[in-house]
């Protein structure tokens, strides 16, 4: 754009966010800037702009520089990206020098999240530092009229990683042979291990009962669901009743995982349930596995037993899967941290998020009026955690049931990875945690350093953050919380509870009753409420 308006200047990545220096007739300047806010890269996000007079330096060209980390980091880190139509193009385009490559990628796809180590967003600091660039990658990286224009993850097949096939512990493929191999243990009823963006999936066979039911008894996963991932939508629209919302959604960038209501049943998938949690594939590596010819329809379930969370490090994946994997199909290309899947699902007001991780972790859920940081350890039960860095909260990756040493070391890490990335003083935080004291989470957070600490009621917490997603500080509100148990205010157990209030988060308890008999109530008194979209909590809030 720079080029395209006769301009000169540099840009660099910040710790605040994307710095642009600008020098040339006003009138291109102020092109440039709307260009920018109207038609942003596909996969960005502007959260806001500001522009302000600068130092001449008399440049005569535009440049890329070199990052600088001068303050406390508050750009937001991207979620994991799915592979973009070009790259695909590319990737199954005999003449490209990325043919069959698993690993391309552009700025517009590709790991983001699960590469980081830290900010800024550099190649150095992410787990592609071990591959330096070939001529070939490098000339591309280096060309601004080029789609891989400083794309950090960039490779090839000549410099970067690629894919290994291990089978009874010995090497058995790699590369594409490895893909097509897999493509075939998958077809003759196999579960393999495969390597993905946040950690590895189990694979079968979705219409090979026999196989699911291997799967599942290895799995130690009497009934729970497991998640199809289709080829393409056709065949999701063959295995489940699409929507326009649900094909929005399976379709959008996030690739989450969508329940979905069957057509008919997979044996072995999901007993006893009428639904079906569906995804298209999301990274290269999944497409060249249908092309290799593996089955259209595929269990990807999290590669763990029941309850433990995803194994994401190649090690503890041989390890902890020996039993339950025919095969590994192992990426060499580290992951900085497990990332799930996410599960949305269409509802009434909007799409209401079941499991918040790749695709949409670690994006800001909302804008907080404070300024200093701070830390909210979550429940003990589905936890993530919470970072507020300057006013915007950050959501992790879901982290699971705290009852489980591996999620409870996962919580863990996830908070010494956030506060490291953010460069967060302990000493200057304001630590939230639940009421209960005898939440994991609670007894943590006893341990952690901080400036001040905080307990917050369950209940509470889940009317908090409707509002919090709103922006809705000064409307008085009723609501109401169907969110099970918590520690309440007189030391016993709570359930779903009504509460009223403003902007204290609706603190004060309005009565204790069953929820219909509150409903009704609210129809004896007329009150009427407006839902809002994309209720992403078990809670509502309604502005009366």
């Amino acid at each position: 754009m720079a080029h395209a308006n006769s301009l000169a200047g540099w840009v660099l990545n910040g710790g605040q966010g994307v710095e642009i220096h600008l020098e040339g007739a006003k009138r291109d300047m102020e092109a440039f800037v709307q260009e920018m806010r109207s038609n942003p890269p596909s996969a960005s996000m502007i959260s806001e702009v500001e522009v302000e007079p600068a130092p001449c330096e008399d440049l005569k060209e535009f440049s890329i520089r070199e990052s600088h980390h001068a303050e406390r980091p508050t750009v937001h880190v991207s979620p994991d990206l799915p592979v973009c139509e070009d790259c695909l193009k590319e990737c199954f385009d005999p003449s490209n020098q990325r043919y069959r490559y698993p690993y391309i990628n552009c700025t517009n796809c590709g790991p983001r999240y699960s590469v980081i180590l830290s900010l800024p967003y550099d190649r150095d600091n992410t787990t592609m530092s071990d591959w330096p660039m070939d001529a070939y990658c490098d000339a591309e990286y280096r060309d601004p009229a080029n789609r891989r224009f400083h794309a950090q993850p960039v490779a090839c097949p000549a410099c970067g990683p690629n894919f290994a096939l291990r089978q009874k512990g010995a090497l058995v493929a790699y590369g594409w042979n490895a893909i097509k191999r897999t493509a075939e243990l998958l077809c003759e009823g196999g579960v393999v291990a495969i390597k993905g963006l946040g950690g590895y999936h189990l694979a079968c066979d979705a219409r090979n009962s026999a196989a699911n039911a291997v799967l599942r008894e290895r799995k130690f996963r009497k009934e729970k669901p497991f998640a199809i991932m289709a080829k393409d939508i056709e065949v999701a629209s063959r295995l489940v009743f699409l929507t326009a919302d649900t094909e929005v959604l399976l379709t959008s960038l996030a690739r989450p995982i969508v329940i979905v209501p069957a057509r008919f049943e997979l044996e072995g998938v999901a007993p006893d349930n009428r639904d079906l949690g569906v995804m298209l594939p999301y990274t290269p590596l999944q497409h060249l596995l249908f092309a290799a010819g593996a089955p259209e329809a595929l269990v990807m379930t999290s590669a763990n037993r029941s309850s433990e969370p995803i194994a994401y490090k190649d090690a503890d994946a041989l390890q902890r899967l020996s039993g339950t994997a025919d095969a590994f199909l192992i990426g060499e290309r580290p992951i900085a941290r497990r990332v799930d899947d996410s599960i949305v699902r269409a509802g009434a007001f909007g799409p209401v998020i079941l499991r918040r991780s790749r695709g949409y972790a670690p994006g800001a859920v909302a804008t907080l009026p404070i300024k200093r940081p701070v830390l909210a350890l979550g429940a003990d039960l589905k936890n993530t955690i919470t970072l507020v860095v300057d006013g915007h909260a950050f959501v992790s990756q879901h982290i699971g049931d705290l009852s489980h040493y591996q999620a409870f070391h996962s919580f863990t890490e996830t908070i010494k990875d956030l506060i490291t990335m953010y460069d967060i003083d302990t000493r200057d935080l304001l630590l939230v945690h639940d009421s209960h004291p005898q939440y994991v989470s609670t007894i943590h957070g006893a341990t952690m350093p901080a400036n001040e600490t905080r307990a917050i009621q369950h209940h509470r917490a889940h009317l908090a953050s409707v509002l919090a997603e709103r922006g809705e500080w000064a409307k008085r509100i009723v609501g109401v919380s169907f969110d099970g148990t918590g520690f309440g205010d007189d030391g016993s157990i709570w359930g779903a509870r009504s509460l009223w209030g403003a902007s204290k988060a609706a603190s004060n308890v309005l009565h204790t009753c069953a929820p219909p008999l509150f409903l009704a109530a609210m129809v004896r008194h007329n009150i009427r409420c407006k839902p809002q979209p994309a209720f992403s909590h078990r809670s509502t809030a309604c502005p009366i």
